[in-house]
């Protein structure tokens, strides 16, 4: 049924278990899976033009996590039954929410997996979460998983 599976991950617990599901799903129906770590954008855009430094430490941060991630992913791909093949992307400069839809979009994805809590915390309760406006804006359909 599901050809391409993209799951969106941030290292979080709520992470975790999408990213159970996914490998699960992508494994059973011999499907794709890519794995997409968004980067927030530079919250200090006026600091950063005149200290390079902070935006690099920042840059190099969100590599460091989103390596962490994809590599439990990549783990959890290789374990168990039949082999499952894993693209791992890294998205810039957009939210987390477009990040995840334009991704889905890019790579013709038939289904788009993410964890209903993220590593959003008190911003989440105030600005509504990533997943609910993923499921809100996506083409394609969106499992969230606890």
């Amino acid at each position: 049924m599901f050809k391409h599976i993209l799951l969106a991950t941030d290292g979080s617990a709520a992470s975790e278990n999408a990213t159970q599901l996914a490998v699960d799903l992508a494994r059973t129906h011999g499907a794709k899976l890519t794995a997409v770590y968004v980067v927030d954008p530079y919250p200090f855009l006026a600091i950063g033009e005149s200290n390079p430094l902070g935006f690099q430490a920042y840059m190099a941060a969100a590599q460091q996590h989103a390596a962490l991630a994809h590599a439990r992913v990549a783990a959890l791909c290789s374990q168990g039954g039949a082999p499952v093949v894993l693209q791992a992307r890294m998205v810039e400069n957009v939210t987390a929410s477009s990040g995840i839809v334009q991704m889905a979009a890019e790579e013709s994805a038939d289904l788009v997996v993410v964890g209903s809590h993220g590593r959003s915390g008190i911003a989440r309760l105030m600005l509504g979460s990533v997943a609910s406006k993923v499921v809100a804006e996506s083409l394609v359909p969106v499992l969230v998983a606890r």
